[in-house]
This record gives structure tokens, C-alpha cells and sequence, in this order.
């Protein structure tokens, strides 16, 4: 189910703004690799324990129930995790494998980032489409809060396309027009 354009409109200026603001925080740690080095943090998204049956398929929704945040907040846990293997991570994006090569680079870029944190609010579900406002948090500070949005394919919530490139993006691994 494809959003209204005006809401389409306001998502890519949101997401816009919110990239500008993440790559200005990427841009402003990004010249101090040795903070990083030195502390040997790595770039895990934080969840709550009960999130992580979300991003592997602990629930199951009927379309149009709205899935809790914890669930949507698992799935960007998981594809922001560079430890998680690229496999792991197309499994909870719609079409996910065609963004394999994306997720790789991701990966190589965020492995000696720091930890990012996702706070996932105002869950809303419409047929086959959840979305929520969405607050990213890096270890240079947080972006402004984002809709992000997923589907529900075969029984589970994946994350969308648009929503995985734009998050793709943040991580200077964006997907190809």
C-alpha cells in the first residue's frame, strides 16, 4: 500500500532533514577514529529484552493490528548492528536481498562507530502498512524524530524499502535511485 503523496512529501523531507543532521553528526566524530579505537565500542543498537523475539518472528499480527514499538525497534536494532550477519538483516526488510551489497558496506562503516539507539513512538497500523515516529541516537547526539514505516509480508513486520535505504543512507551506504 503506497502512502499519500502528501505524506510521502512530508516523510522525504523528514528523512532529509534527519539525514543532514546524521551525517553532520557522523562528519563531526568522524576525524577522531582513535576515540573509538581507544574505547573499543562498536556500534550495537540498544533494545529491550523483549524486543529481540520482534526482529526474529516472535510475533504474530493479523494485518492491520499495529505491532508494538519494542517490535519495530528490534528490527532496527538488528539491521543496525554490525555484528548481525547480512543474512539476518534482509530477512527483515521487504525485498531485503537486493540491498545485500548496501548492508555489507553498512556494516564495514558502523563497525567502529559506536552505539546507536533507536526510541520508536506513535506506532500506527493501515492494512498492510505500520509506520512510527522514530528517534535515531548516535554517540554524537540524536536526530530529530523521523517516520519510519514497515509492512506486514508472510505473518511478520519487515521493514520497508524506502525506510532500510534511507537508513542505508545514514550510514554512507544509500541504495542506487
Amino acid at each position: 500500500m503506497l502512502l499519500p503523496a502528501k505524506t510521502l512529501r512530508v516523510s522525504v523531507a523528514t528523512a532529509a532533514a534527519a539525514l543532514a543532521v546524521t551525517v553532520g553528526l557522523t562528519a563531526c566524530g568522524s576525524d577522531d577514529s582513535s576515540d573509538t579505537a581507544a574505547t573499543g565500542t562498536s556500534a550495537v543498537a540498544t533494545t529491550s529484552a523483549a524486543a529481540t523475539t520482534g526482529a526474529t518472528g516472535g510475533h504474530d499480527h493479523a494485518a492491520g493490528d499495529a505491532p508494538k514499538a519494542e517490535e519495530l525497534q528490534a528490527t532496527l536494532a538488528l539491521v543496525a548492528d554490525p555484528s548481525k550477519p547480512t543474512a539476518e538483516k534482509t530477512a527483515v526488510i521487504v525485498d531485503g536481498q537486493k540491498r545485500a551489497a548496501n548492508i555489507d558496506q553498512m556494516n564495514q562503516l558502523l563497525a567502529g562507530y559506536g552505539q546507536l539507539t533507536f526510541v520508536v513512538t506513535d506506532v500506527k497500523a493501515e492494512g498492510e502498512t505500520a509506520t512510527a515516529q522514530v528517534v535515531i541516537t548516535s554517540p554524537h547526539g540524536s536526530a530529530p524524530a523521523m517516520p519510519m514505516t514497515w509492512q506486514h509480508v508472510v505473518g511478520k513486520w519487515k521493514l520497508s524499502d524506502a525506510t532500510a535505504c534511507t537508513m542505508l543512507g545514514f550510514a554512507q551506504a544509500p541504495c542506487a535511485p
